[in-house]
């Protein structure tokens, strides 16, 4: 169950989100399984072209990692 200060969080970036053209993703995934896909997704858009970069990441309660990738759409 959400601790209400995650779903303040939250809220708080949707209302943050400003149209600066950037593509955000976030996952939620245990530790190994994120580093993986955060590796993949590194390799899928480098950091020189697009502006890959890990915007925000966290470890929960439960030691899962939440992350958010940020990248610049020109790759789609």
């Amino acid at each position: 169950m959400p601790r209400p200060r995650d779903l303040a969080d939250r809220m708080r970036a949707r209302m943050d989100a400003r149209p600066d053209g950037f593509k955000r993703e976030t996952f939620t995934l245990p530790r190994e399984a994120a580093r993986a896909k955060a590796r993949a997704y590194l390799d899928r858009f480098p950091t020189g072209g697009y502006s890959t970069v890990v915007e925000h990441w966290r470890q929960l309660d439960d030691g899962r990692i939440e992350f958010t990738m940020r990248r610049l759409p020109t790759a789609d």
